[in-house]
């Protein structure tokens, strides 16, 4: 049998099939003008997102920064340089509020960071009813804040209080919890632990779950104990979620101003519950200095970006 010949005659070149072309089909008519619609109503809904996004978040970060270099006199504003940070640095209650925050942030840390924790675990172990258990954890978070706080503001009260009738039960002297400043501070920790723990407890059980049974089963053959499982086998498959989840609760912890705030007043007894955040309140609505507020606004900025830096330089460390 002879090889097929290529012939060079054009017409029957032409009447060979032709391969349809690849690619996009071409929109005609009302395909086109469907897609159009459809494109725009994408981005509008886009558009619209972005410029709350930007109104309500990028605009004030600006104009927190450039009040922090401003100064407003008589309605006329006028450029000051580093004078409102000047200000702000020589407040003998800077250094004060700035140490007030970072225990706060230590003690939320013990409590707020290891108890949901330990909660999880708990719940975790639980084969029925996790269901009523996250419920009831998770309730604390459903209340509005306020309210959460004049209930712990209740049971804090030294004449009636709940916590003061359990220590008389143990025959131990009722507390001046909040009027104390060796226990204020203390106290303001504990109600703000019961009232945000829920989201946290919820998403370290979602991570314990997450964690495969056969790692377990064989650290059990290898005879560990309950915390040996926990410490090698827990930790280290939830070693993202807890790093994150840390570097959440230092932002939030070091931000704190509702607690303290209806509790104590704010600065609390001998000036034991202000934070950065009351600071910053009473400069811009007590002292009007709105120049200041922004200046010691901008610091905070600076400190929390560098906790996000140094967690995103680590999270990639790790997964390198």
């Amino acid at each position: 049998m002879s090889a097929p010949t290529l012939t060079k005659d054009p017409a029957v070149r032409d009447r060979r099939p032709r391969r349809p072309r690849t690619g996009a089909p071409h929109l005609r008519g009302g395909g086109f003008g469907k897609a159009l619609r459809r494109n725009l109503t994408a981005h509008g809904f886009l558009i619209g997102a972005v410029l709350c996004f930007a109104f309500f978040s990028w605009y004030p970060i600006v104009r927190e920064f450039l009040l922090a270099f401003q100064k407003t006199e008589d309605g006329r504003v006028s450029w000051v340089g580093w004078d409102n940070f000047v200000t702000v640095w020589n407040d003998p209650a800077f250094g004060q509020a700035w140490r007030n925050t970072l225990w706060f942030t230590v003690l939320a840390l013990l409590l707020g960071f290891v108890v949901p924790f330990l909660t999880a675990l708990v719940i975790n172990e639980f084969r029925h009813g996790q269901g009523y258990l996250r419920l009831l954890v998770y309730l604390p978070v459903m209340l509005p804040p306020t309210a959460s706080v004049l209930l712990f503001k209740y049971l804090y009260d030294p004449g009636y209080g709940m916590f003061n009738e359990i220590l008389g039960v143990l025959g131990v002297p009722a507390q001046q919890w909040l009027q104390d400043p060796d226990t204020a501070m203390l106290s303001v920790v504990v109600a703000s632990t019961w009232m945000n723990m829920g989201g946290a407890t919820l998403i370290y059980l979602a991570a314990l779950q997450g964690v495969p049974g056969e790692l377990y089963e064989a650290a059990e053959l290898d005879g560990a104990g309950l915390f040996r499982k926990v410490w090698h086998v827990t930790v280290p498959q939830t070693r993202l979620i807890l790093l994150l989840m840390l570097l959440m609760q230092i932002i939030a912890t070091m931000q704190v101003f509702i607690e303290p705030f209806l509790l104590t007043g704010g600065a609390g007894p001998e000036g034991s519950t202000t934070t950065v955040v009351y600071l910053i309140y009473q400069y811009a609505f007590n002292f009007n200095n709105y120049g200041a507020a922004a200046a010691l606004g901008l610091l905070l900025l600076v400190l929390l970006a560098g906790f996000s830096a140094v967690y995103t330089k680590l999270s990639r460390a790790d997964q390198d």
